[in-house]
């Protein structure tokens, strides 16, 4: 990973992150948060990724061509790490019963891929909200906790599908770790959600 011209900061959000847990004040208090810390998180996203060789030129422009980019950017930063016995006990212990036998993975993205996955999450959906002005912003609330975006900054104007950027972009980054996505998957995402909108 090159980003010794500009240290990256890790987002450090002043929640717990387990929604489902979360009073809806917290909830409330996280979404509020999000939207306040996008431009600064995105400012950093920019200066981050142009800070690394081969990616000076890079036009963080929200034009649906800006993510070809960045999605190779993305590929070259995906880190894991092991999983503590701690953690994968953890993990079986919620697991529902069909899934308690199988093989849980000794491998977690660090805590500075999820960081670069919310990130690049925030510069996403502002990609949405620039060339699809009718998305808005919304927050799954009010009963639905079984809900997978639970208590999460969506956006709701895809039919009856919400689209969490921020889940997405860790999703992707679980399968740029497994071989299953490329830098252009980043690019795909959004040609095949714009469709639906």
């Amino acid at each position: 990973m090159n980003t010794d011209m500009f240290k990256y900061p890790i987002i450090a959000p002043p929640f717990t992150l387990i929604f489902r847990e979360m009073s809806k004040k917290e909830l409330e208090d996280y979404y509020k948060w999000f939207m306040s810390v996008m431009p600064k998180r995105i400012n950093i996203l920019i200066q981050v990724v142009k800070s690394t060789p081969g990616f000076g030129d890079w036009e963080p422009n929200y034009l649906p061509e800006s993510l070809d980019k960045l999605g190779e950017w993305f590929v070259n930063q995906v880190e894991t790490r092991t999983r503590t016995d701690e953690e994968i006990q953890a993990i079986i212990a919620k697991s529902p019963p069909p899934l308690k036998n199988i093989q849980i993975s000794a491998s977690e993205l660090t805590n500075k891929t999820f960081s670069m996955a919310i990130d690049i999450g925030m510069y996403l959906s502002q990609v949405f909200l620039k060339n699809i002005p009718v998305l808005k912003w919304k927050q799954i609330l009010n009963g639905q906790k079984r809900h997978i975006d639970y208590g999460q900054p969506v956006f709701g104007s895809f039919g009856e599908i919400d689209f969490n950027p921020v889940y997405m972009m860790v999703v992707l980054a679980y399968g740029i770790t497994h071989g299953t996505k490329k830098g252009a998957s980043l690019r795909r995402l959004y040609e095949i959600w714009k469709k639906l909108a």
